[in-house]
């Protein structure tokens, strides 16, 4: 005997992962969507006339929340515009076949495309970044560098909100990270439905409390056209051992993903833990705690050959690169000042 949607009283077709009902195609599509469009009004993501930049990557979460946003925009008439943002890692057989699903979800969800590259912003692609770092710690450079990327991509569009795909996994995964690590300063902010404001740029997670097998469910049922192949530098990554945990804990007990998130929000922090102070950097202007930002640290490491001295806490590689500046001057002192590089910035 079928069993009924437990909604509309129908055939069902799927259980839902995130509360374990029975529903029909259409009743979960309902319920779905509805959940989206609560998380965004109860949360106030949104403004009318907020020029809005959509993180496109041509995966399941950016193409399910570009495609979501358009059709709660049109339905209950947010008043925004909406933009898709895209950011080129320079990741061949990868990023260029997802930039490809992009340029479709562009004609297909009638919305602009703007695309910004590592090269051109940085003078690096992560093909040429992993061949002097290797398959260690790479996730570190392209998660900084795309941060920024798509912050200085919103800028060039004249954004004035950055929306990302960010699912209930991410977050809570990166709950568990956080915990791991003992950082209390992220652990604090990454449950944070919007992020960022202080800076003047706000980044917003709309999809925050959707299930990731819910979305893969959505995308499946309303044949949606996205890329499902994973980063081809990621397998190495720290978080795919909180992700690995997670699954295990969600096949024990489906709530653990929310129960998580809710234990990141409501996370008291002592008053006697100092916490870093958001500033600008010298260099390039992005915001930071510290007074020259991570992505120029970074960088800084690979322009000087010794990218492996700016991986770790932001002051100690800050130390070690001057350090082995230092070194380097003085090396070529001795040699010629003409055969000096100039160090590359942005």
């Amino acid at each position: 005997m079928p069993v009924a949607c437990r909604m509309c009283g129908g055939p069902a077709v799927l259980k839902r992962p995130k509360t374990g009902d029975a529903v029909c195609k259409d009743c979960f599509f309902y319920a779905f969507e509805n959940e989206v469009n609560y998380t965004i009004t109860n949360g106030n993501l949104f403004k009318r006339g907020d020029r809005v930049a959509v993180g496109a990557s041509g995966g399941k979460d950016s193409t399910v929340l570009a495609y979501i946003l358009k059709l709660l925009n049109e339905r209950h008439d947010y008043g925004i515009e909406l933009i898709l943002l895209s950011v080129d890692e320079g990741i061949t057989g990868y990023r260029d076949d997802s930039l490809e699903t992009v340029k479709r979800n562009q004609h297909q969800y009638d919305l602009p495309l703007k695309i910004v590259s590592y090269e051109d912003l940085y003078g690096w692609t992560m093909d040429a970044i992993v061949k002097q770092i290797g398959l260690k710690n790479n996730c570190t450079f392209c998660g900084v560098f795309r941060r920024q990327a798509l912050d200085r991509g919103a800028m060039l569009l004249k954004a004035n909100k950055i929306a990302t795909g960010h699912n209930a996994d991410d977050i809570a995964e990166t709950v568990l990270m956080n915990v791991l690590r003992g950082d209390i300063a992220r652990l604090r902010r990454c449950t944070a439905i919007t992020t960022g404001a202080e800076g003047g740029l706000p980044r917003c997670k709309p999809l925050k409390y959707t299930y990731e097998k819910e979305i893969v469910m959505y995308a499946y049922f309303k044949k949606l056209d996205y890329f499902s192949t994973e980063c081809i530098y990621s397998p190495n990554a720290y978080r795919g051992h909180a992700r690995t945990y997670l699954k295990d804990l969600e096949r024990i007990r489906p709530s653990s993903i929310i129960d998580l998130i809710h234990s990141g929000e409501s996370l008291s922090i002592k008053k006697d833990v100092k916490m870093p102070v958001q500033g600008t950097c010298t260099r390039c202007g992005y915001i930071s705690s510290n007074a020259i930002c991570k992505a120029c640290t970074l960088l800084e490491g690979l322009n000087k050959g010794l990218p492996k001295l700016a991986i770790g806490k932001s002051n100690k590689s800050r130390r070690l690169l001057d350090a082995a500046s230092q070194s380097s001057d003085s090396t070529n002192e001795k040699t010629s000042p003409k055969e000096k590089k100039k160090d590359v910035t942005f």
